[in-house]
């Protein structure tokens, strides 16, 4: 479920930016600026969301979900003026919540208590297999068949694929099955990514920490730092490779995506959420110094691509194991964690349009790439910050 909708809807949608803006001569800023909207109604629903998952059937919300989702990045292959993309950008967002953001990391922690790094790590990493099979797909589709017939296309193909799966195989926790979860019989404490006890802190008391709000600014960050993926084509087309170049470019990002995500976490189940935090944005530098210094090479565009893919696979992988890490898994987890990410949103709703804007008055993408360099570092103290900040929730004696 989620690697189809993320690999053919939401890291899809950069492909379409030049194409779409040359056709209809439509300013890359302007057309970016859907991406905000989109953020927008993510920031405003994801508590909304939260409170949904545990009130309503997930299978219902799932399934409307990537209706909403996959249906509306399908009409946007029937639209002639930028006010489309703008209208459907609304349930699109809406139906994402659910499918890519707020399910995996509440059914796994139904699901896993022990390992849970690892089963996020697989679910981000799904994401990876299927780009690395979609994006070069779309990107030879646009090429030969036009942006129209690619848009729905991927849509209908979500959906078919979506839908059924859903149905067939999810259940929120373990007990509808007679089963228990992954760990439970387990009474040891094995770090500090997870436990084997519903033990945390309250949603209340954690929304007044410095924790969180160190952990809602990293998430901010990072959610930057992944928004230039989407225009990793415009810019690979701005310097003169062509579409079917970006999207096997965005191919080798999924793939370092795929790689990862089970790194990160399985990374994390051994040394924690925190460090391997830190290795993530430390290595994120490596891609930044290649695409600033040598881009118009095409094996080190590549290489560059796939590394900054690997690191932003920590955004889905360590996003949710980092929360658990800050406060715990009870059973207010889904709502301090869709509290936290609208931090994500809020990036979109910044990040993404004014990388659209800048590119388009400075004709360069190198200016976006020295403000990601500098976002990593403060990620890292960021990161500190939010770990001392936990010390003092301990202290206080606010975890039970």
């Amino acid at each position: 479920m989620v690697g189809v909708a993320k690999g053919g809807v939401m890291t899809a949608g950069g492909l379409f930016l030049t194409p779409v803006t040359q056709d209809l001569g439509i300013g890359m800023g302007s057309l970016s600026l859907y991406f905000s909207i989109s953020s927008i109604v993510t920031m405003i629903f994801l508590p909304i969301a939260g409170k949904m998952m545990g009130k309503f059937d997930i299978k219902v919300l799932l399934i409307g979900g990537v209706i909403l989702q996959a249906g509306s990045f399908a009409m946007f292959g029937f639209m002639n003026s930028v006010w489309g993309w703008y209208l459907f950008s609304i349930p699109m967002a809406i139906g994402s919540i659910f499918v890519t953001q707020m399910a995996a990391p509440v059914l796994i922690n139904n699901w896993f208590k022990k390992h849970n790094g690892l089963a996020v790590g697989i679910t981000v990493a799904s994401g990876g297999i299927f780009g690395a099979i979609l994006q070069p797909m779309a990107g030879n589709l646009i090429a030969s068949e036009g942006w129209r017939y690619t848009y729905i296309f991927l849509g209908i193909l979500v959906m078919a694929v979506v839908i059924p799966t859903v149905i067939l195989t999810i259940k929120m926790a373990p007990g509808q099955k007679g089963l228990q979860a992954l760990g439970a019989d387990e009474v040891k404490e094995e770090n500090t990514a997870q436990t084997t006890t519903a033990k945390g802190i309250k949603a209340a008391v954690a929304r007044k920490s410095t924790a969180f709000y160190a952990l809602l600014l990293f998430f901010f960050f990072i959610t930057s730092i992944g928004s230039f993926g989407q225009y990793v084509a415009p810019f690979a087309m701005g310097i003169g490779y062509d579409v079917t170049f970006a999207g096997s470019a965005m191919g080798g990002w999924s793939i370092g995506v795929m790689i990862g995500a089970l790194a990160f976490g399985a990374l994390t189940d051994k040394i924690g959420a925190r460090n391997t935090a830190i290795f993530a944005m430390v290595l994120g530098l490596v891609p930044i110094i290649l695409l600033t210094t040598i881009p118009e090479n095409p094996v080190v565009f590549n290489i560059a691509i796939a590394i900054y893919g690997f690191v932003v696979a920590s955004i889905g992988t360590l996003g949710p194991l980092l929360t658990t890490a800050l406060f715990g898994n009870n059973k207010e987890y889904a709502q301090i964690y869709s509290s936290a990410v609208i931090g994500l949103a809020v990036a979109g709703i910044v990040a993404l349009p004014a990388y659209g804007f800048i590119a388009e008055w400075t004709g360069s993408y190198s200016s976006i790439l020295y403000a990601v360099g500098i976002m990593l570092i403060v990620n890292i103290v960021l990161l500190v910050i939010a770990f001392n900040g936990k010390k003092k929730l301990e202290k206080a004696g606010l975890w039970n």
